[in-house]
């Protein structure tokens, strides 16, 4: 059957025990902290070539792209970006400065918005290569990924999103594959972000929210990586 939405792909960076950051607080972050440790650091270039290879329209939020962290909070950034032969959507409401907006379209081929915020920076942004999708309360995601298809012609979309957006999407069957690369280390902590976070289950009848996966391929990687892909039955 035909979807009426882009095909999507959940492609992360993870520890083995399943942490997408090193710690609970937007200052640590598994790109600029696995650099430092040793036994993780020597295979972590595996994973940015791996993310070379992924869809042309990535979707990611906000939270992620102004992290605490300098290298990563690109509010901050005055530096003049590679540009990289992507299309990024973004989901924000409130952490993106115009600055930040200003840079992700120095970044990228083009950015799209995604926002409940009528007062939000990219609203001042004069750039053909800007487009906002505005929702006046709350984010629809199986109503936008129809618009992606329909409107933006996105036929295939990787997501970069964080704990709780993939949660979300995972529960509104917006996820086909999950493809991830898998650091050799343990991290551990009940505050830090896991791959899929949100609001647990919490009574039986809730187990049809559970995703099952068909193992698809699984490279290993040097240093002790891996490079884990599935689809996921719906």
């Amino acid at each position: 059957m035909k979807k009426e939405r882009p095909i999507t792909t959940l492609f992360m960076l993870t520890s083995l025990d399943g942490k997408i950051s090193t710690g609970d607080n937007d200052e640590l972050d598994t790109d600029t902290d696995y650099q430092k440790i040793k036994g993780v650091k020597e295979g972590l270039k595996q994973y940015y070539e791996l993310e070379k290879t992924t869809d042309m329209h990535f979707l990611i939020t906000g939270k992620t792209m102004t992290k605490k962290c300098e290298s990563l909070n690109v509010n901050n950034r005055k530096d003049e970006p590679q540009k990289l032969c992507a299309n990024c959507i973004i989901v924000d409401s409130g952490n993106l400065t115009e600055n930040g907006v200003a840079y992700l379209l120095k970044k990228f081929n083009s950015l799209t918005v995604v926002t409940t915020n009528k007062l939000h920076p990219a609203f001042k942004v004069n750039n053909d290569s800007l487009a906002i999708i505005f929702y006046a309360k709350k984010i629809n995601f199986i109503d936008l990924f129809k618009k992606l298809k329909v409107a933006y012609k996105i036929k295939k979309l990787t997501i970069q999103s964080g704990s709780t957006m993939n949660a979300k999407l995972l529960r509104d069957n917006l996820i086909d594959h999950v493809s991830l690369v898998v650091a050799p280390c343990l991290i551990g902590g009940k505050n830090t972000a896991s791959l899929i976070g949100g609001e647990s289950l919490h009574v039986r009848k809730e187990l049809g929210d559970i995703k099952a996966l068909k193992l698809k391929q699984c490279d290993v990687l040097k240093n002790s990586y891996l490079h884990l892909r599935y689809d996921v039955l719906v």
